[in-house]
């Protein structure tokens, strides 16, 4: 009388809610693996090259300032002194340095190749 009879789910209605859940799933899947990764080892990458600088290594700031680091930091500071000219010498934050720039090694092999 004040109870309601309790009926049974049958198998369809729980198919049914699973296969709307699984979109979501996917979706979530597929931006980790293209968005969210990525950027967190472009960061991990981003901070082992912080942690890596040495004097004379030659460094672009984010505004596109190139220097050659002349005191690297020191383990708690934030601050890089950057050379940008002889004699004129910056201080920089270290969250600033956009990149390393890698010397360029000349290729022997190939000279000896067009002189031939």
């Amino acid at each position: 009388m004040f109870i309601s009879p309790a009926y049974a789910q049958d198998v369809a209605g729980i198919m049914s809610s699973a296969t709307q859940f699984a979109p979501l799933v996917l979706i979530f899947g597929v931006f980790y693996f293209l968005l969210i990764r990525p950027q967190q080892q472009k960061q991990k990458q981003m901070k082992a090259m912080l942690a890596n600088l040495k004097r004379n290594d030659r460094v672009v700031t984010g505004g596109g300032i190139l220097g050659t680091v002349s005191r690297p930091p020191v383990a708690d500071s934030r601050e890089i002194e950057i050379e940008i000219a002889p004699g004129t010498k910056i201080i920089v934050l270290r969250e600033t340095i956009a990149s390393v720039i890698q010397p360029v090694v000349a290729n022997d092999t190939k000279a000896k190749d067009i002189a031939r």
